[in-house]
């Protein structure tokens, strides 16, 4: 499976399966979350936090590959990734882009 954040694949011609997506919601950890909060006393990178949106964004890739794949897809364009808080100490990652298929 091709994925790329253009509208288009060089030297292919493309024909448009429909948009896809995965999803996935992560929580904190609480003694990461405790230990996070101290080190926003002193500055620098939240690594534990990082590490948690980097997972997140593999599943909603993961997931969002799985759905193009059910729809025999040889590639997704136009990629898109979006995060948002959806309560205290959980955010949801989303990744989107269009099915395509190879003509």
């Amino acid at each position: 499976m091709i994925l790329v954040n253009t509208d288009y694949i060089t030297g292919k011609e493309l024909e448009m399966l429909g948009i896809v997506k995965g999803s996935t919601i992560q929580s904190k950890n609480l003694g990461r979350d405790i230990s996070q909060g101290f080190k926003t006393l002193v500055g620098g990178e939240l690594k534990a936090y990082n590490e948690m949106m980097n997972d997140a964004r593999a599943l909603a890739t993961k997931r969002m590959v799985e759905e193009a794949t059910a729809l025999g897809a040889d590639a997704v364009v136009n990629i898109r990734y979006s995060s948002a808080a959806v309560m205290t100490g959980a955010a949801e990652v989303i990744a989107y882009g269009t099915a395509v298929k190879f003509r």
